[in-house]
């Protein structure tokens, strides 16, 4: 908004001094204010959206060194095994917490661009939602979802996904499905009807899936979805599985991935 409101007064002053100063005709000086409000508006901008890039780079920069940290732990479990696979998880879900909460805190320093960059409030609240999804803080993520923007695929899934753990209206979901999918291009519709169908299999209304996965494959021709409509048109349900999807899938958090163990082999001499 003081963006808007200087770029206007440097248009008025350009307008001014065109007309007064140079003694130029109204037709240039609108010219010339128009001129230097586009002229400020582009530069200012620029500089504004440069500044809050590299803000968000660091929050960036701690959730893949977070990431990374996570990898080589994992690394190491593969040449010497935890003793309990859940113990695991459990390790590597608070150590997830411990950089999450850091880029939480990273993210308030955007706060200082509110006055300039319109929708800074918004931007911020759906960086928290996407961070906080990632520790499972629902009570966060519930707070902060009438002022996130849900506009990529992802966002959309993530709202829906809450709704469906909350018991929420089978017809609202579906709304915000058909939204999602009316603005994306050829195979950016795979995780929404991914899940959309997934739910309607788990809420026992498997022609819906169909109709789901029917629809969706006239805009992809991913693996999962064909492999998970040929198993509803064989009437075969219980084979429905978003697994080859991978990790989008799974970040959704309404499955968990299944984690094969494999026994150790004697070995005879």
């Amino acid at each position: 908004m003081i963006t808007l409101i200087l770029a206007i007064a440097v248009g008025c002053g350009g307008f001014c001094c065109a007309h007064f100063a140079a003694d130029a005709g109204v037709g240039w000086s609108i010219f010339w204010g128009v001129l230097s409000f586009g002229v400020f508006q582009g530069v200012f901008g620029f500089l504004i959206q440069k500044k809050v890039k590299a803000e968000m780079e660091k929050v960036q920069t701690i959730l893949m060194a977070g990431q990374k940290r996570l990898q080589q732990k994992m690394q190491r479990w593969q040449m010497r095994p935890p003793g309990s696979v859940q113990a695991a998880q459990r390790e590597l879900f608070e150590d997830t917490k411990i950089f999450v909460r850091e880029a939480l805190a990273q993210t308030e320093t955007l706060r200082k661009f509110k006055l300039w960059v319109p929708m800074m409030e918004r931007q911020i609240a759906t960086a928290k939602f996407q961070l906080n999804w990632m520790i499972k803080d629902f009570k966060a993520v519930d707070a902060l979802m009438p002022k996130a923007l849900f506009l990529d695929p992802t966002m959309t899934a993530m709202k829906i996904a809450r709704l469906y753990m909350t018991g929420g209206d089978l017809k609202e979901m579906k709304k915000l499905y058909t939204k999602g999918v009316s603005r994306v291009r050829y195979n950016g519709n795979v995780l929404l009807a991914a899940e959309m169908s997934w739910i309607e299999v788990q809420k026992g209304d498997v022609d819906a899936a169909f109709k789901t996965l029917t629809e969706a494959l006239k805009k992809s021709d991913d693996a999962t979805l064909k492999r998970n409509h040929e198993c509803l048109m064989n009437n075969r349900p219980a084979h429905f599985s978003n697994s080859g999807i991978g990790d989008p899938w799974y970040s959704l958090l309404l499955e968990e991935p299944k984690v094969h163990t494999q026994r150790p082999r004697s070995v005879y001499r």
